[in-house]
C-alpha cells in the first residue's frame, strides 16, 4: 500500500491514537484473562463467593507470559490502522540491527539491507552498492524486479538533502568507515511523496550504521573477484603452456629434419672423405692431399648450414647488438616498407627476445594479410618508476578488421603465439583494429618483470 505523507500534527494525532489502541488492547487482555481464568474457572469448580488463590496465580502467569507477544501484535495492528503498515524509525533501526547480527550469510546481507532501506523509507526502489577493486558494483536492489538505474556512479559527496544527480527524486548517501568509502545507499522517492524529515534522518542513520557490514561484504566480494581473476589467469596459463609445448615439439621436429637433411649430410660426407684420405695417405700421398683440400670446402659448407640453422633459432645480431639492429636487419627484405623507431635504451635479454619474435610475427601478419603500404615498429619506455614498462607497437595502414570479433573467435594462431611469448616474461598484448583504419598490435612488459637494471644503453660487446 503506498504510504501517504502526513504533516507533523497529523503524525502526532496518529501516534496518540496508536498508543490508545495499544493501551486499550492490553487492558482488555488483562481483564479478559482474569474473567476467563479466575471467574470462569471458579464457576467450574463451584467457588463463586471469593476468588481462588490458585486460579489467581494462574491468571497472573498467563498475563505475564502473553503480555509481550500481545503488545507486539497490538502495535502492529495499531500501525496498520494508523499509518497503513509503515514501520516506525525505531522499528526500522531494530530490523537493521537484527539484519546485521542475525544468522544471515554474507551474500544475503546486501539484499536484507536494501529491503530494510526501501520498506523503512517507503521508497519506490532502493539499492546497495559496494566498492570492489576501486569501483562501484551493484550488490542488491529492492524490490528485485524494480526498474531501477543500474549505472554505477562515483560515490556522491554528502550534502544537506543527499541528492543524487543521476535522476529526479533520487537520493544517495556514501557509506564510510574509517574515512574510506565502502559503498553507496541509493533510493528513488515515490511521485509526489518526498521523504519526510524523520525518514531523511532514518536514511542517514542507516548509512551511518552500515560501515562495518559493508566492509565485511566488500572484502568477501573482492576476494571472490580476485578468485575469479586467478582462476581465469590459471586457465590462460595452462592453455599457454600447452601451446608452448606443442610449439617446442614442432620446432624440435623441424630442427631434427633440417639437421638430418642438411648439416648431418655434410658432416657425414666430411667424415667419410677424411677416412678415405687416411686410407689412401700411405699409398698415394698426392691423392690424399687433394681429398683433404676438398674437405676444406665441405667443412665451410657444413659451417654455413649450421649458421643458417642457428640464425633460425636465435639471431646472432640480436645477441650482439640488440633488438633494434636485429629488427632493422630482419625487415630489410620485407615486401612492405618497415620503419623501426626506438629509444636508445636496450631491454634485458629475455624481454628483448620476446619483443623481437613478437615484432617479427606482427610484421609478417601485416605483410600477409593487411594489404598495407607501410608498417611502423616503435619501441619506447612508458611510465616511470615502478610503473615503467617496455612498450613495442607494430602499426600498419592496411585494411584493418573487426578486432572484437577476432578476439571472440580466439584470435588465431599468430596472436596466440605472440601472447604466449609475452606471457613468459610477464607482459601483455593489446590488439586494436577497425575495418578501413589499419591495425595496431601493442606489447607491454613491466621493466621490473626481469632481473635487469632500469633502462639504459648497453655497452657494445667486446670483440
Amino acid at each position: 500500500m503506498p504510504r501517504r505523507p502526513r504533516s507533523s500534527p497529523s503524525r502526532f494525532r496518529g501516534d496518540l491514537l496508536g498508543r490508545v489502541v495499544v493501551l486499550g488492547g492490553l487492558a482488555g487482555f488483562v481483564v479478559t484473562t482474569y474473567v476467563v481464568v479466575v471467574l470462569g474457572g471458579g464457576a467450574l469448580v463451584g467457588q463463586t463467593d471469593s476468588p481462588d488463590l490458585t486460579l489467581s496465580v494462574l491468571a497472573t502467569a498467563v498475563v505475564a507470559l502473553g503480555f509481550e507477544p500481545m503488545q507486539h501484535r497490538l502495535e502492529q495492528a495499531a500501525r496498520q490502522l494508523v499509518d497503513g503498515g509503515t514501520p516506525t524509525p525505531y522499528d526500522v533501526l531494530s530490523r537493521f540491527s537484527q539484519t546485521v547480527t542475525g544468522g544471515y550469510t554474507t551474500e544475503e546481507l546486501p539484499g536484507r539491507m536494501a529491503t530494510v532501506l526501501g520498506e523503512g523509507t517507503g521508497a519506490e526502489w532502493a539499492q546497495v552498492w559496494l566498492t570492489v577493486q576501486d569501483r562501484l558494483v551493484l550488490a542488491a536492489t529492492w524490490p528485485p524486479d524494480a526498474a531501477a538505474d543500474a549505472t554505477p556512479t562515483e560515490p556522491p559527496e554528502p550534502v544537506d538533502d543527499a541528492r543524487d544527480a543521476t535522476g529526479d527524486r533520487r537520493r544517495a548517501l556514501p557509506v564510510r568507515h574509517g574515512g574510506q568509502v565502502l559503498g553507496v545507499f541509493r533510493l528513488q522517492e515515490r511521485p509526489d511523496q518526498p521523504l519526510t524529515t524523520v525518514e531523511e534522518r532514518l536514511f542517514s542513520g542507516l548509512a551511518a550504521q552500515a560501515g562495518l557490514v559493508l566492509r565485511l561484504v566488500g572484502l568477501r566480494a573482492e576476494l571472490a573477484a580476485r578468485h575469479d581473476d586467478l582462476v581465469t589467469r590459471a586457465a590462460e596459463l595452462r592453455a599457454s603452456r600447452e601451446r608452448l609445448i606443442e610449439t617446442q615439439d614442432a620446432e624440435r621436429r623441424r630442427l631434427e629434419r633440417d639437421i638430418h637433411d642438411g648439416a648431418q649430410q655434410h658432416l657425414v660426407a666430411l667424415a667419410v672423405n677424411l677416412r678415405l684420405a687416411e686410407t689412401v695417405a700411405a699409398r698415394s700421398p698426392e691423392r690424399a692431399a687433394r681429398v683433404l683440400a676438398d674437405q676444406a670446402v665441405a667443412a665451410r659448407e657444413a659451417i654455413d648450414t649450421l649458421s643458417q640453422l642457428s640464425r633460425g633459432i636465435y639471431p646472432q645480431l640480436l645477441a650482439d647488438e640488440g633488438l633494434v639492429p636485429a629488427l632493422r636487419a630482419a625487415v630489410a627484405t620485407s615486401p612492405v616498407p618497415v620503419t623501426v623507431e626506438a629509444d636508445p635504451a636496450r631491454p634485458p635479454g629475455g624481454v628483448e627476445a620476446a619483443l623481437y619474435f613478437f615484432a617479427m610475427e606482427a610484421v609478417q601478419n601485416a605483410a600477409k594479410h593487411a594489404a598495407a603500404s607501410a608498417v611502423t615498429v616503435r619501441l619506447t619506455v612508458a611510465g616511470e618508476g615502478p610503473d615503467a614498462r617496455w612498450r613495442l607497437s607494430v602499426t600498419d595502414d592496411g585494411a584493418g578488421f573487426d578486432a572484437a570479433g577476432a578476439e571472440a573467435a580466439g584470435g588465431g594462431a599468430g596472436l596466440s603465439n605472440m601472447r604466449d611469448r609475452l606471457d613468459a616474461v610477464g607482459g601483455s598484448v593489446e590488439l586494436v583494429s577497425h575495418p578501413g583504419q589499419g591495425t595496431a598490435v601493442v606489447a607491454e612488459v613491466p621493466v621490473g618483470s626481469a632481473s635487469a637494471p632500469l633502462p639504459g644503453p648497453r655497452p657494445a660487446p667486446t670483440p
